[in-house]
């Protein structure tokens, strides 16, 4: 599974608590998703030791192009947008999650990201 972190994370001033929640809403969704469409990839990731990698783009804009790359090769992602009860506005896009899928597929998608 991979967390795909926005950089403006910096410039909202997150808490190492409010980033640590918004890469587990991502966790929990993606998981869910993807228990419930690829079952054996989710097993597999489970069996596996459920890794997870974090990485960070430039801006959120690119979340969009990211959840599209995923979509084609069926992989499942959600974009973590906040409620705004804490820390950000309403609204705002912190986090992208994608997978768990196989790697080779992941790395389609993410392989040239920098790690957080």
């Amino acid at each position: 599974m991979l967390y795909n972190i926005n950089s403006l994370l910096e410039d909202l001033k997150l808490s190492k608590g409010k980033l640590a929640a918004q890469v587990a809403h991502a966790a929990v969704s993606c998981a869910l998703k993807t228990k419930k469409h690829h079952k054996k990839w989710l097993t597999k990731w489970v069996r596996e030791g459920g890794k997870k990698v974090i990485v960070k783009t430039d801006d959120a804009n690119d979340f969009i192009e990211l959840k599209r790359k995923a979509a084609e090769l069926n992989i499942e992602s959600v974009i973590v947008t906040d409620a705004g009860h804490t820390e950000i506005s309403p609204g705002t896009q912190t986090v992208l999650g994608i997978g768990p899928a196989p790697t080779n597929l992941i790395d389609q998608v993410t392989g040239s990201l920098t790690l957080l």
